[in-house]
């Protein structure tokens, strides 16, 4: 008898590109991905924060470099990953948000979210997969919230449900080219972007009740999650939606 073998974690030899890795989960995603051995591109606006984290990343013995980007402009996301090696995973992590109830969302408030959220991500992947090879993997960083409603989060909301849906589009999509696309829905992860809502006791208090683990997600938490889907341990996982939720959706 010949035991089956599980797959490889390991992802030694290909690049990834993670955008907004400056902090949070993007950072959380950058250094696991180093660490499976990754030669990962950390991409965000912010010089210092890329160029720091980049640097800590290596300082670890591990492969990374930085890109200042704004994933909004097209025309630099285009030119600047022109001017590189082309890569095998992306995690398209950028993303914000601004709570307001449905009655009070202005146009901006629109435009921000669904630019960076939902427009910038798209052509982020799709400037990247004109590019990959076969058996590449691409990531949307999505959230709960692409699963249910929340309170003061349409906009949100409706930017995350998109980013489910061009997940499995792309997914059909990109399959005869080996591509495979899925995303991950963290629940309410202890961030820069989310430190200050839990400032807010009754928003904090409502928010443990729903996560049916009884705490908040750590960035660590996501880790894992990331590696798995990048790999080839999840080779025939594409189209789907990896929920890091701690039971939030489950009812």
């Amino acid at each position: 008898m010949t035991l089956p073998r599980t797959p490889s974690l390991r992802l030694d030899g290909r690049r990834a590109l993670v955008t907004g890795a400056g902090r949070g989960i993007g950072l959380a995603a950058a250094a696991a991905l180093a660490e499976a051995g990754a030669s990962v591109t950390l991409a965000a606006r912010t010089a210092a924060e890329i160029t720091a984290a980049a640097a800590e990343i290596r300082d670890a013995g591990h492969l990374a470099a930085s890109l200042v980007l704004d994933v909004t402009d097209q025309e630099a996301v285009t030119a600047a990953l022109a001017a590189l090696p082309a890569f095998h995973i992306l995690v398209n992590n950028a993303g914000t948000n601004r709570p307001r109830n449905f009655l009070d969302v202005t146009e901006d408030d629109y435009d921000t979210i669904m630019g960076l959220n939902l427009r910038a991500a798209f052509f982020v992947a799709q400037t990247v997969a004109r590019r990959m090879g076969t058996g590449g993997s691409i990531i949307h960083m999505s959230s709960q919230m692409g699963h249910v409603g929340g309170a003061d989060r349409t906009v949100y909301c409706a930017s995350k449900h998109a980013l489910e849906g061009l997940a499995k589009a792309m997914a059909i999509d990109l399959a005869p080219r080996g591509i495979r696309v899925n995303t991950i829905g963290p629940t309410f992860t202890e961030t820069p972007l989310t430190r200050p809502f839990f400032a807010d006791p009754a928003f904090r208090d409502d928010t443990l009740r729903r996560i049916k683990l009884g705490r908040l997600a750590q960035v660590e938490d996501m880790m894992g999650a990331v590696v798995f889907l990048a790999s080839d341990a999840a080779a025939m996982v594409t189209g789907t939606s990896l929920l890091v939720d701690g039971g939030w959706t489950a009812e």
